[in-house]
């Protein structure tokens, strides 16, 4: 049982040890598969044009998020505590650090992202209750919209949250059988896709020119319709729209690292947290390369927005950029679209569990820290920290309804590539500064791969800066780091002590 009995000798609640080996990797498979899967290689096909390039995109997704696992590993044997990314900033760099990712991971990264799956979770059940609707406006105040659908989203992260309060254990077993069941889901998606969908038109339309690199984008056209304008990229505009396009396929596989912010409550953590990491973003990575391999041979690549069937309308543009339903449209026919909504809230119900349980123990260690609400870092009698969870709540709640989920997928990427690249950094920091530590684990390929993903991701950020298609809601992204800066300093003035470092973890 996952209770905390209280004592004399020990009043507090503690954390508990109870995710083994399985249950890591399922936060890790789980937190990664959301929505983007089924969604983002529409608006990525329109960018890059060829089948090469948008294999190559989410190739280079899946070494990058590999080589990222495999270092984290180290640092996450090193440090299994409470609060996993958090500690490793504090530790390398100091508490300024720790402080800028708690402070953007708590307004944009995580609850970002959780705000932007709850509001895909509330799209697809709208497809099978269609009372449910976004186009119904129930209030409106500049861009913040109340609709049926936002109130869905709402009400699932109460749900997840509450449910979350009642102990690790409810949280780790909502969390197994939801990541088991979609990653089935996904498996045979990819050989449906596979098998029944392929075809020799697409086979033939995609891979007898595969490097054809061209940009798509549509503009509104006299009655109503749509102008489509294709342009061949430059190699310098190829690698722009490499950059950019990967926002997509990176957002997909992002989340991964949620299983170290639950390090205080892993077992053996010094062989469970590298393992988890490297088989959980291994399997998904790969799941997801088939996909897109799937699509390829269902669906043609290219397509016109006004086509009547999938075939016509093609990966860049599948209705509402669902390009698994359209494979499955190819296969099933009408039942498409109630399958796949159905695969999709499984889907997306299970990533938001694993996120809303891993980001309340950042704020928690935070919390412990004095660099956050001192309630905080309170657990209940479960041994979970409820106070960070509803807070978590109500700050994504908000974000529901402030904005589209591509304005949060912005967001979200260049933040989170800063922040990945800093603490990928620190391991050269601490070897340095460290060198007799206890390392259970070392990164594989050190110093080599960690410096391919920090020029990588560094790269991919600057672009993110500079292109048209990205920059508008990328520089808020980096104001809102930045603006950690001050509020860092005006915390520490008015800072009172807390708890101390460590006090309530277990192990």
């Amino acid at each position: 049982m996952n209770q905390v009995i209280a004592s004399a000798n020990s009043p507090a609640p503690q954390l508990v040890r109870g995710l083994g080996l399985f249950d890591a990797a399922m936060i890790v498979a789980g937190s990664m598969i959301g929505s983007g899967i089924f969604i983002v290689s529409a608006d990525m096909a329109r960018q890059l044009g060829g089948a090469g390039w948008l294999l190559t995109a989410w190739a280079l997704t899946g070494v990058l998020t590999v080589i990222a696992a495999l270092s984290y590993g180290e640092l996450a044997a090193m440090m299994p505590r409470a609060g996993g990314q958090y500690v490793y900033l504090r530790e390398a760099y100091g508490p300024l650090a720790g402080f800028l990712y708690g402070w953007t991971l708590f307004l944009v990264i995580q609850t970002g992202t959780i705000a932007a799956v709850a509001v895909a979770f509330a799209k697809f059940l709208g497809v099978l209750l269609p009372g449910l609707s976004e186009t119904h406006v129930l209030a409106a105040a500049g861009r913040f919209r109340l609709t049926p659908a936002t109130l869905v989203a709402i009400g699932v992260l109460i749900l997840l949250t509450w449910s979350n309060c009642t102990g690790l254990r409810t949280g780790k077993i909502v969390q197994n059988i939801f990541t088991t069941a979609k990653i089935a889901a996904l498996a045979a998606l990819i050989v449906a896709g596979l098998t029944l969908g392929a075809n020799d038109t697409a086979i033939q339309t995609n891979f007898s020119d595969w490097w054809s690199a061209t940009s798509t984008v549509t503009t509104p056209a006299g009655g109503g319709g749509v102008k489509v304008v294709t342009a061949s990229l430059t190699a310098l505009g190829l690698l722009l729209a490499l950059g950019t396009a990967m926002v997509g396929s990176l957002f997909s596989a992002d989340a991964w690292n949620n299983v170290t912010f639950t390090a205080g409550e892993v077992k053996n953590p010094q062989r469970n947290l590298p393992l988890s990491l490297v088989l959980g973003v291994g399997l998904v990575c790969g799941l997801y390369f088939l996909a897109n391999i799937a699509y390829l041979v269902t669906l043609p690549l290219a397509g016109s927005p006004d086509g009547g069937g999938a075939l016509e309308r093609g990966i860049q543009f599948a209705r509402n950029e669902r390009v698994a339903t359209a494979v499955m449209e190819v296969i099933l026919g009408g039942q498409a679209v109630t399958v796949m909504a159905g695969l999709i809230l499984v889907s997306t119900f299970g990533c938001i569990n694993g996120m809303v349980l891993a980001g309340a123990r950042v704020y928690y260690a935070m919390a412990r820290d004095g660099l956050f609400f001192a309630p905080v870092g309170r657990l209940n009698r479960q041994g979970v920290p409820r106070n960070g969870l509803w807070v978590q709540c109500v700050w994504a709640c908000l974000l529901t309804v402030s904005g589209t989920y591509g304005d949060l997928l912005d967001y979200v990427i260049f933040a989170v590539l800063i922040f990945y690249a800093l603490t990928i950094a620190g391991l050269f920091v601490l070897r340095q500064r460290r060198p007799g530590a206890e390392r259970p684990y070392r990164a594989v390929g050190y110093p080599w791969l960690p410096g391919v993903y920090i020029a990588a991701a560094t790269l991919i950020a600057l672009d993110l800066l500079v292109a048209e298609k990205t920059r508008a809601n990328t520089w808020p992204g980096l104001l809102i780091v930045l603006a950690g800066l001050p509020v860092y300093w005006l915390w520490k003035k008015t800072w009172r002590p807390g708890p101390a470092r460590g006090a309530g973890e277990s192990g």
